[in-house]
């Protein structure tokens, strides 16, 4: 009897200490801005899915008598250097945004989430090579390297977000490798191993649920500058090709016309800087109440 509750032990304790650890840190995350924050990104999800339905105009139809057209009743916020709307284009364009670093971060994910877990849990020369290779990663400047994958690649969102995902995982596979190691030498651990369990077993139902929390937040974190990095590579030509709306080629045909439309600029940029204003905020919520569980 006594063995077996020893040996169930370590099994029990480490879910109550995440259930009560994650009340915890709901009750911070209870914040006006945290509600406002999810508010907008749903409702930017409810404006990319229902586009085609609630967009006044084709997002790419021309009308090229109505070019750069000033904010009207007919055009709630004008028309761009082609006579297309811009209210139309900026809710197709919220397809994009949420779409690229969906696929930049999932693909960092899928590189540092098995490759940090490996190394943080065996440690040694595994841990020792692994790390040698993502500071050499690490050393290059992010958007440069994007920039020379999508040269060897090839011009294209998914080009773009594939460059953007190989150059994120890097510091991503730092976060997972940390926390990896902060709780491989958790009494649980030992007792996981101790009672036979296998390598897998222990790393997915006692590693991975103890290191989601600095994980998230760092996901959180890198939505926003993905989509900030994605936007720049759309403004040079390299991400979103026409006719796709994306928030980086409004802001440049804004640019480009900045002289003719100088209200352009605005509701491609209004709607960039207050989304990844979202994803910060979440992101920086959740370290807060992660570091206030902490102490």
């Amino acid at each position: 009897m006594t063995t077996e509750l020893s040996v169930r032990a370590p099994k029990i304790a480490p879910k109550r200490v995440r259930r009560a650890a994650a009340g915890t840190i709901r009750g911070r995350m209870r914040r006006p801005a945290v509600y406002l924050s999810v508010g907008f990104l749903l409702l930017l999800v409810v404006v990319a899915l229902l586009a085609e339905t609630i967009a006044p105009y084709d997002y790419a139809a021309q009308d090229l008598q109505n070019q750069l057209q000033p904010w009207s009743s007919e055009h709630w916020l004008g028309t761009d250097h082609l006579g297309r709307d811009v209210l139309s284009r900026l809710m197709y364009a919220t397809r994009l945004t949420l779409l690229a670093p969906l696929l930049s971060v999932g693909i960092a994910l899928l590189i540092a989430l098995p490759t940090g877990l490996f190394a943080g849990y065996a440690r040694g020369w595994v841990d020792q090579v692994t790390s040698r290779v993502a500071e050499v990663f690490l050393a290059l400047p992010g958007l440069v390297f994007a920039l020379v994958i999508v040269a060897i690649l090839g011009r294209g969102l998914f080009n773009a977000m594939l460059a953007l995902g190989i150059a994120f995982a890097p510091g991503l596979f730092r976060v997972v490798r940390a926390a990896t190691l902060g709780v491989a030498g958790e009494t649980y651990i030992e007792s996981s191993r101790s009672i036979g369990s296998s390598t897998l077993r222990t790393v997915f139902v006692h590693v991975v649920p103890n290191i989601m929390a600095p994980l998230v937040v760092q996901v959180t974190i890198l939505m926003g500058i993905a989509i900030i990095a994605e936007s720049a590579l759309s403004f040079i030509g390299v991400g979103a090709q026409p006719p796709a709306a994306s928030l980086g080629s409004m802001l440049r045909d804004a640019y480009d016309f900045q002289f003719r439309a100088p209200l352009a600029v605005l509701p491609p940029g209004i709607l960039l800087m207050v989304t990844v204003l979202c994803f910060n905020t979440l992101g920086d919520r959740f370290r807060d109440a992660l570091l206030g569980e902490q102490r």
